[in-house]
């Protein structure tokens, strides 16, 4: 039987709040609660730490830079050289959970880094020229330096991706990312959704839920345009962020905005609610799930990882364009399907399961490391025979 890892390292990108990456982070560390936790900097507030069970963070030189805690976003060009700064080399194995620079962690020949990747940094390559659109970076001096710090990102994301010995991808819609930009195969592995916080009730009452980090690509404002143009249709937003007094400005007396809210909070409301909004293109997309775990139709954007988790007509539908138009017609051929089957979409859900993530990931690694040990092995047995033979090993065609 081959030996297992002795010391492991969890490199995650950053820590700033308890989101979708952060809810695989939990139950990598749940699985190996032996493994040192390593981050780029860590801001997260008392009230959304406890799954890392008072862990320590080992961080880097990001934690003491000026303003990162509100302004990280401003470091990115520093962030390729941080990461290469946490030294992992005294550990057997590296577990990397990626979504901007964690899989660029140095490592040894002799260690194995896998990767879960949440997906390629999509601001530096299909979502380049949104995201510059929406931070008014389209034209002149600024746009021309945000360009040459995105140019020079993506040369070093490709790079490090060289140092990856195992990518695991979150859905096949990362794993098509992977292949495109860093030509790399990918095992997929899709996120844990807890089924146990999230559980139907019966009754539904008469309004629409979306929640999200107000952030431009999660497209709350598309959301929020659309039912203000019909206001006998009532929305709730739960989420807070950058957007959140923008999106507040834009919103009709038929929309509430409840800001940050508990999970107990947000469980009820996506039990009550008459069907959940979603309208980003996720890499994997957690929250629709847990809509969908507590009975809830869903009415998405059919692109991204939610064509993977929603059934149209059992689950929920799709809409093809990120417009209110196209939401709007979703919603009236919604509202014109008598009922939806509670106890069918919850079952849907429960194919995401904490446990089924945590045997899977698991599996992965085990027969990943027995792979790389066997290897090993065989590479010091080679090595071996070489010293052996010693000063007797003869050139072919020498004389």
């Amino acid at each position: 039987m081959t030996q297992r890892p002795r010391k492991i390292a969890v490199v995650h990108d950053f820590l700033y709040c308890y989101a979708g990456a952060e809810r695989v982070l939990e139950q990598i560390i749940r699985l190996y609660p032996q493994a040192d936790l390593f981050a780029l900097f860590d801001f997260l507030p008392p009230g959304q730490r406890d799954f890392l069970g008072g862990r320590a963070v080992n961080t880097s030189f990001l934690q003491r830079m000026p303003a990162a805690a509100k302004r990280h976003r401003s470091y990115l060009p520093l962030m390729p050289m941080a990461i290469e700064q946490l030294d992992v080399s005294s550990y057997d194995l590296v577990i990397s959970s990626s979504y901007v620079a964690a899989k660029g962690v140095l490592s040894r020949p002799d260690q194995l880094h896998i990767c879960y990747c949440h997906s390629p940094a999509r601001f530096a390559w299909d979502l380049q020229n949104q995201y510059l659109s929406e931070a008014g970076l389209q034209r002149g001096v600024k746009s021309m330096l945000a360009r040459l710090v995105l140019h020079y990102f993506r040369a070093w994301d490709v790079r490090s991706a060289n140092s990856v010995d195992v990518f695991v991808a979150n859905s096949e819609t990362v794993a098509q990312r992977i292949r495109k930009i860093y030509r790399r195969d990918s095992i997929r592995v899709y996120p844990p959704v807890d089924l146990e916080q999230f559980f139907p009730r019966s009754a539904k009452e008469d309004f629409y839920l979306t929640a999200s980090r107000l952030v431009p690509y999660k497209k709350i404002n598309l959301i929020v345009q659309a039912f203000s143009s019909t206001p006998k249709r009532k929305l709730i937003v739960i989420g807070e962020g950058p957007d959140f007094a923008k999106i507040a400005r834009q919103a009709g007396p038929n929309i509430t905005m409840l800001g940050f809210q508990s999970g107990q909070s947000l469980r009820d409301h996506m039990q009550r609610a008459r069907a959940f909004v979603f309208a980003a293109e996720e890499d994997f997309g957690i929250v629709p799930l847990e809509a969908q775990a507590c009975g809830t139709p869903v009415i998405g954007l059919g692109r991204g990882g939610l064509v993977e988790t929603l059934i149209p007509g059992e689950t929920g539908m799709f809409f093809d364009e990120q417009t209110p138009q196209c939401l709007l017609k979703a919603l009236d051929d919604f509202e014109r399907r008598p009922s939806w089957d509670a106890d069918l979409i919850r079952r849907n859900a429960e194919r995401f399961s904490i446990a089924r993530f945590c045997e899977e990931f698991s599996g992965v690694v085990e027969s990943q490391w027995d792979n790389f040990q066997s290897r090993r092995q065989r590479l010091s047995g080679l090595s071996g025979m070489v010293e052996e033979s010693g000063d007797c090993a003869v050139p072919v065609g020498a004389k």
